[in-house]
C-alpha cells in the first residue's frame, strides 16, 4: 500500500462522499477547490485527483503559497526572464511552466498575494501565463488544484481575496470532513499506521488496548490525521510487539481535554433510562433547520458538520417537510 492509498482509507459515510466526490472530478480539468481543516488530507486528495486524471504521466507540481519568498512569488510561480531583476542570471520557467501538460497544486491560497491575484485568474481564464520580464504571455495547459484552511468567503467580504478569483475558483468545491466526524475511521488509520511504521522501523506491531482505543476514540483531534499518524509513529517506535494502554497515550489524550463533553461542561446529562440516539438526532436536524427557515447550508454549520455531512444524516433520517 503506498503512502498516498493508506492516509485515504476510510469508511465513514463523510469521509466516503469526499472520496467519491473527488473521483468524480478526477476524470474531468474542472478546477477544483479543496477545503477543510489543517490535517484533514488537502494535499493527499489533491494528488489522488491527480494521479487518477488523463494527466496522471504528467507533472505534479505542489506549491505552498505560504512558503514562497517574500519578494519572489510572482517570479516563482510564472518564471522570470534572463535580467528581468537583479539576481535573475538566467532565466527560469516557474512551477506553472513546470506543471505545463499537468497539475499544479497551490496549497494555502488564502495566502497569494493580492497583487498576484489577477494574474492567476487570467491563466485559470485564459490558459495564459504572463513571465516575468517578457512582453507576451505564453499558452501553457495546465489544470489547477487549489486548497485552503481559511473562510475564503469571509475573506472576499473583508476585502482580503478577489470575489472575482473566489468565483473562479468556486467551480466545483470539496470539502473534507475533520477526523472528529468521521466515525469509526480511527481504528482503522491506527491499525494502518501502526502496521506502517512497525515495518518501516523493523520493530514488532504494537496492538490497543480498548480502554485506550476509547481514549483515541473521544479524542477530538483538532491536527486531524497529520496528528494521528504522527502519534501512531511515536506508539511503535516506544512500545514495539506491546499492548498499548491508556497511560501509554499522552496526556491530553487520557484526559480527554478538547472534547465536547467534559465532566465540567456537559451539553447532555444521560439520563438513567438511556435516550433513543436517531429520535434525539433527528430532533437537532429539525431545531437546526427550523431556525434556519430551511437553509441546509447554515443548519449544517449549527450543528458543526459539513454540508455533505449533514445532507447524508438527513437522508438517513428523514425529516418532515414543515
Amino acid at each position: 500500500m503506498s503512502e498516498l492509498q493508506r492516509q485515504l482509507l476510510g469508511e465513514s459515510p463523510e469521509f466516503l462522499v469526499a472520496l467519491r466526490t473527488a473521483e468524480l472530478l478526477a476524470p474531468t480539468d474542472a478546477t477544483v477547490l479543496i477545503s477543510g481543516e489543517s490535517g484533514t488530507g488537502k494535499e493527499l486528495f489533491a494528488e489522488h485527483i491527480h494521479r487518477q486524471s488523463r494527466r496522471a504521466r504528467r507533472p505534479w507540481v505542489p506549491v505552498n503559497c505560504a512558503a514562497l519568498a517574500e519578494g519572489l512569488v510572482e517570479a516563482e510561480l510564472f518564471g522570470h526572464a534572463k535580467g528581468a531583476f537583479t539576481g535573475a542570471l538566467e532565466r527560469r520557467i516557474g512551477r506553472v511552466g513546470a506543471a505545463d501538460g499537468g497539475t499544479l497544486f497551490l496549497d494555502e491560497i488564502s495566502e497569494l498575494p493580492l497583487g498576484l491575484q489577477p494574474k492567476l485568474l487570467r491563466l485559470l481564464e485564459n490558459g495564459e501565463c504572463q513571465v516575468v520580464g517578457e512582453p507576451h504571455a505564453k499558452q501553457v495547459d495546465v489544470r489547477i488544484i487549489v486548497a485552503t484552511n481559511r473562510n475564503l468567503p469571509k475573506m472576499a467580504r473583508e476585502g482580503h481575496f478577489r470575489a472575482d478569483l473566489l468565483y473562479r475558483l468556486y467551480v466545483v468545491p470539496l470539502e473534507l470532513p475533520p477526523l472528529r466526524e468521521r466515525t469509526g475511521d480511527v481504528l482503522l488509520l491506527i491499525q494502518a499506521f501502526l502496521s506502517h511504521f512497525a515495518k518501516k522501523n523493523h520493530r514488532a506491531l504494537p496492538r490497543i488496548s480498548k480502554p485506550a482505543l476509547s481514549c483515541l476514540n473521544r479524542h477530538r483531534w483538532s491536527g486531524n490525521v497529520r496528528e494521528l499518524r504522527n502519534l501512531c509513529e511515536r506508539l511503535s517506535i516506544l512500545h514495539p510487539g506491546k499492548t498499548i494502554e491508556s497511560q501509554d497515550l499522552p496526556q491530553e489524550i487520557r484526559a480527554g481535554r478538547g472534547s465536547p463533553f467534559t465532566k465540567d461542561d456537559r451539553l447532555l446529562t444521560l439520563p438513567e433510562e438511556g435516550i433513543d440516539l436517531a429520535h434525539l438526532e433527528q430532533s437537532l436536524l429539525i431545531q437546526a433547520l427550523n431556525k434556519t427557515s430551511g437553509n441546509k447550508s447554515r443548519a449544517a454549520k449549527l450543528l458543526g458538520l459539513s454540508r455533505d455531512t449533514f445532507l447524508y444524516r438527513l437522508k438517513k433520517l428523514p425529516v418532515p417537510a414543515a
